[in-house]
């Protein structure tokens, strides 16, 4: 293998993981505003106990709390403490906690497809999404925009579709239609079609 040939092999893998951190970065919520909390909130107490720990070597009164009373008062509980307060403050510490949690296992995707391009990284809004499918599901339904409400997320896409009265409407071919314009978008991963067709039709339209 030529040396021209390997050098192309090896810049052309640089946009694609270019554009692969970019599609991460637009379909997964950053962590940064967490990450920034937890950190401000260790630095808080940190500095504080330094602080305190800094007046009572030298001597000084403590600014808040004296550090030993703290710490006695600490190891009495729940005793030295308020049932009341102490169970709200249980409460904050276990929601802070299960807000820290859940960044950090949940995935965080957002609501946005991509769709595959050779050149460049493609990301629409489910909304988007949506629209072109209403679109096409009303044409095909024969009804007016009002009568289809469509919902789409990572998995699913759901088509509400309100027939007008006395006009018989073909779910099977409204679900083939919908799924004919997600392949001809291509987004990725490609959801599954769900339609439901009201009860009760619309009347005078």
């Amino acid at each position: 293998m030529s040396h021209d040939d390997e050098s192309g092999r090896h810049n052309a893998t640089k946009p694609d993981k270019a554009k692969a951190r970019i599609i991460r970065r637009e379909t997964h919520a950053s962590r940064a505003v967490a990450s920034i909390f937890a950190a401000i909130l260790v630095c808080i107490v940190a500095v504080y106990v330094l602080f305190e720990a800094s007046l009572k070597v030298f001597g000084q009164e403590p600014w808040l709390v004296d550090p030993d009373l703290s710490w006695q008062w600490i190891r009495n509980l729940p005793d030295s403490a308020d049932s009341l307060l102490l169970g709200a403050s249980g409460a904050l510490i276990v929601l802070l906690g299960l807000f820290f949690f859940l960044n950090g296992v949940l995935p965080g995707r957002r609501s946005r497809h991509v769709i595959p391009n050779p050149r460049a990284a493609v990301i629409v809004d489910h909304e988007v999404v949506a629209s072109s499918l209403a679109r096409r599901a009303r044409t095909e339904a024969g009804v007016t925009r009002e009568q289809v409400v469509v919902s789409v997320s990572r998995r699913l896409v759901e088509v509400n579709v309100r027939p007008t009265s006395g006009i018989p409407v073909d779910e099977a071919a409204i679900a083939e239609a919908v799924e004919d314009e997600l392949r001809r978008t291509s987004v990725e991963p490609m959801p599954d079609v769900r339609v439901k067709l009201a009860p009760i039709g619309v009347i005078g339209v």
